[in-house]
């Protein structure tokens, strides 16, 4: 039986030792569609970007032309009919994203409310990421939102793209993710969102679709280890890799636009009942 890196906190160790015993052990190179960034032990929000760039000989970019958390969206492989459908401003939205101001809004249900304190006190609040307010916010907050890439020395290329995002008012990190697109085993394209965690991460991927009114739909509804879905990553105490599918937890997003204003509302799902509900406002920086 393996084990998780004993030398950190107690609930983090828990949480990895649960992942290895309900996971499967993988090896990176034969998983590229779902590997990505780990966390330190002891830094995940902005220190950890930072970190991570000097542990990896990259330079830290926050004001490059590429803007957008996806470079191109035809990169998602739609068809030529969904392509065309899609709203342009959405488009512009994922590729400049760092030209918009984001407001939001969120509602609990109150049945998950507890569940998402327990996990704010055991986790998100340390290491500021999945810092999700556990108080329901009926009037929108702005949101400080901020592209930052990570530039290869040798190609001058974007390595990562992280999207760095913190609630105004307050300063309290949201997420820190890093964004991009990967295909499945499958050959689907999908959206990835990759949030490191202490000696791992959480991955989402996401199937596009293109709704009636030009909407882009968002989707991590898969069945099965190797669909679109919510993994963890971790490496265990001896340096290897391990991952576990999570098909309870679902993650839905719709992002249109009407009247030149973007709105999007994201629902996670936790067995088919829905845990909470966030509401955007998009809009250009004046």
């Amino acid at each position: 039986m393996r084990f998780a890196y004993p030398m950190q906190k107690f609930q983090d160790w828990m949480t990895q030792q649960w992942v290895i015993l309900r996971g499967r052990k993988i090896k990176p190179e034969d998983f590229p569609w779902l590997m990505g960034p780990f966390g330190n032990l002891d830094a995940i929000g902005e220190d950890f970007i930072h970190k991570f760039a000097e542990k990896e000989n990259l330079i830290i970019q926050k004001d490059s032309k590429a803007k957008g958390i996806i470079p191109a969206m035809q990169k998602l492989n739609l068809s030529e009919a969904e392509f065309s459908n899609l709203s342009k401003s959405v488009i512009e939205f994922y590729e400049k994203t760092d030209n918009y101001n984001l407001q939001f809004s969120v509602h609990w249900n109150p049945f998950f409310k507890l569940f998402g304190i327990l996990i704010n006190k055991l986790f998100s609040n340390r290491i500021n990421q999945l810092n999700i307010p556990t108080k329901n916010i009926d009037d929108s907050e702005f949101l400080k939102s901020e592209i930052i890439n990570l530039i290869d020395v040798n190609t001058n290329e974007i390595k990562y793209t992280f999207w760095f995002r913190s609630i105004k008012s307050s300063g309290q990190v949201i997420y820190s993710g890093v964004y991009g697109i990967s295909n499945l085993p499958s050959g689907k394209t999908c959206v990835k969102a990759v949030f490191p965690l202490p000696n791992g991460n959480a991955t989402v991927l996401m199937n596009p679709s293109i709704g009636e009114n030009g909407e882009l739909i968002l989707d991590s509804s898969g069945k099965k280890f190797g669909d679109a879905g919510f993994y963890f990553l971790l490496k265990d105490s001896k340096g290897d890799y391990w991952s576990q599918f999570i098909s309870s937890f679902r993650d839905r997003l719709i992002i249109g636009s009407q009247n030149d204003i973007i709105s999007a509302e994201q629902t996670l799902t936790l067995w088919h009942l829905k845990v909470l509900t966030f509401k955007y406002t998009i809009e250009l920086k004046k």
